[in-house]
């Protein structure tokens, strides 16, 4: 097994609220995005945060002050000079990075908006899944306004969406993933049976990853919807609050935050646990050692992410803070 990137690096600081969501930037992935309940989304350079200071803040590059309601979501444009944002307002935000201005806001969603992803040739596309159970996409060319589609078959909120070449997979809190072939005009529906808080696609497009609210993340086969493997562990907890967990290092790891402040890493084909941190503290735990009951959403560990061309990733929580965690230098 390859080397795991387990010492804390960074710490990115100032946000007054849950970061609910972050993203590096597209290549190099020098920068980290996040956005918080504090409706603000911040631009970090974590070089410029090192774990040993003290000072608040640090690393910080831009704000972005438009939304009037929480930030539940992010996703940076392949070319870095654009993003979107999505979160209570009902509205995807499409941002300008330089100018910190928004270039358009699409609304059309009855529900607080939960995710929100880039897609097709050039990022030609946005699309948002919203708490009013539908999936909507919009043109980021044109001058419309109005949703090019919008998908309504979840029975209930869509929790977060992946894609892959032309497929849409939309989550939902009614306990399905569905696949949208967009091409082919298709919806596959896996069931999964436990309400659905992220899914994420294999860089070959062909299982999906899947965190559910019975403390159980699900490799599933894209082609037959079979169960490949499940990751669980007696201190991990997933029962309440939206968690995220996805792939990492060329799929051969899954990462997940936890209701109750803890991050785990599992080994991909052996399903077990390789590593775990206590994010507030920006420490691996090993041993055996009592794992903290969930303490509500201020303890949650609900995003994490991993950088595109380092052997790096990041954890964020109900603390406000980001931790980037690397190899040892």
């Amino acid at each position: 097994m390859q080397p795991f990137p387990a010492t804390p690096i960074a710490k990115l600081s100032g946000h007054g609220g849950i970061v609910h969501c972050l993203t590096y930037s597209a290549s190099p992935s020098s920068y980290i995005l996040t956005g918080c309940s504090d409706r603000t989304i911040r631009l970090y350079n974590p070089s410029k945060a090192p774990i040993s200071s003290d000072i608040s803040a640090a690393g910080i590059i831009n704000k972005y002050n438009a939304h009037g309601y929480e930030v539940l979501s992010l996703a940076v444009a392949h070319t870095n000079d654009k993003f979107v944002s999505a979160g209570g307002d009902k509205t995807v935000f499409y941002w300008d990075v330089q100018t910190a201005q928004t270039i358009k806001r699409w609304s059309g969603h009855s529900g607080r908006i939960n995710c929100c992803a880039f897609g097709g040739e050039d990022d030609s596309v946005a699309i948002s899944g919203s708490f009013d159970g539908t999936v909507k996409i919009w043109d980021t060319k044109s001058s419309n306004y109005r949703p090019i589609m919008s998908l309504d078959e979840a029975k209930d909120s869509i929790s977060d969406v992946a894609l892959f070449d032309a497929e849409i997979i939309a989550g939902s809190v009614d306990g399905k993933v569905r696949s949208y072939d967009l091409r082919m005009g298709i919806c596959n529906v896996d069931v999964i049976g436990h309400p659905v808080t992220s899914v994420d696609v294999s860089m070959k497009g062909t299982d999906v990853l899947v965190s559910s609210l019975d403390s159980t993340i699900r490799l599933m086969d894209r082609t037959n919807g079979q169960l490949l493997k499940a990751y669980r562990d007696e201190g991990f907890v997933n029962k309440e609050l939206r968690v995220e967990s996805i792939l990492g290092m060329n799929d051969s790891v899954v990462v997940s935050g936890s209701d109750n402040g803890m991050v785990y890493a599992w080994d991909l084909l052996e399903g077990e646990v390789l590593h775990k941190f206590k994010h507030s503290e920006a420490r691996e735990v090993k041993g055996k050692a009592r794992l903290p009951e969930a303490q509500g959403k201020r303890e949650v560990v609900g995003a994490v992410t991993f950088c595109p061309s380092r052997k790096e990733w990041a954890s964020a929580g109900g603390d406000g803070n980001v931790i980037v965690w690397g190899m040892d230098s």
